[in-house]
């Protein structure tokens, strides 16, 4: 049977890249995004791919248009499956540089959004006992950074958010299940259309990926729900390592390369779009596609993704390796 999925910021970078896979693989998949360009670009991917694309404009940070783009995947493709919260905004500039109602709209699309379409799906997954919600997260979800103040915190309630919501889903013994997947730097082309105070063109943190090794990571969890979560990219496990043993000095180094790091030497062109408060793929725009400006830096593959999806493997492997080790000790003993 075809499962019918949905994914919100479907018209570029990540959630571009997760509907071109989950519809090679036979999904229908519903396309949620502001961008008409972008969605009619995304539903062309889809089609080519080989599956069947319903794009609906809506924007998340209003739950009854969410509510009610749900309502229709359900009329006119049939029960929601799957469904990928990835739709977000943010403003790169330190705190006090930025407006509180820029501050309030990153807030409303990048964490109420998610809210609204968990509320969404959950309302009719709950009913049928069955279903799967992808958080679409990012390290930053543990660890905050500079100039992104708005966004981390979004990615930090996404988080506790999530938690809650799993162990309630626990208590009542549901069958409906729900992940979160925390992403590294990936390229994408939110950094050519983010609202932007920085003096230089912003970029991503190296390392950086591609938005199909994000792409392939929400599809095994899509897969894999019952997972609480999962980390994408060496640089992921290693900065949720640091925080939690050295949080301060993990501070103090962040103070030291983090505004440097998030700008390329490029200055940062007047005109650049800013999508916070009107899509960059609108009418009036064009489509993004899903890669960022990044591709000659950017990797295709994450060692530390393989790991996560096989945990059970490598701790059976580091278990034999580890009595093997101590039956050598012995007989050298």
């Amino acid at each position: 049977m075809t499962r019918i999925s949905v994914v919100t910021g479907a018209s570029g970078g990540i959630g571009r890249a997760v509907a071109r896979r989950l519809a090679a693989r036979g999904d229908t998949v519903a396309l949620l995004a502001r961008g008409e360009e972008g969605l009619e670009g995304a539903a062309e991917d889809v089609r080519r791919a080989g599956g069947t694309a319903l794009p609906i404009e809506v924007d998340v940070a209003d739950y009854q248009a969410v509510d009610a783009a749900a309502e229709r995947v359900e009329k006119e493709l049939g029960p929601i499956g799957l469904w990928v919260n990835n739709a977000f905004s943010s403003v790169f500039a330190p705190f006090m540089e930025m407006e509180m109602p820029e501050f309030a709209r990153t807030t409303e699309v990048s964490y109420l959004g998610y809210v609204y379409g968990t509320r969404a799906a959950l309302a009719r997954m709950r009913t049928r006992d069955q279903g799967a919600i992808v958080q679409v997260g990012s390290a930053l979800a543990y660890r905050g950074i500079p100039l992104q103040s708005a966004y981390c915190g979004a990615k930090h309630a996404i988080q506790g958010f999530t938690e809650s919501l799993r162990v309630e889903l626990l208590h009542a013994k549901s069958n409906v299940h729900v992940t979160m997947v925390q992403m590294p730097a990936v390229n994408t082309p939110q950094f050519g259309w983010v609202l932007s105070r920085l003096p230089r063109k912003a970029q991503p943190v190296p390392p950086i990926y591609q938005p199909e090794v994000a792409a392939r990571a929400v599809e095994y969890a899509a897969d894999h729900p019952k997972r609480r979560e999962y980390w994408v990219g060496g640089s992921t496990a290693l900065t949720l390592a640091a925080n939690a043993v050295a949080p301060g000095i993990l501070d103090r180094y962040l103070a030291r390369t983090g505004f440097k790091g998030q700008q390329t030497d490029e200055p940062r062109p007047a005109d650049q779009p800013q999508n916070l408060w009107e899509p960059a793929d609108g009418p009036q725009g064009e489509d993004q596609g899903a890669h960022g400006s990044f591709d000659d830096k950017a990797h295709s593959r994450s060692l530390q993704l393989w790991a996560s999806q096989h945990h059970g493997l490598l701790a059976a492997v580091g278990g034999g390796l580890a009595a093997a080790g101590a039956a050598w000790a012995f007989n050298r003993r």
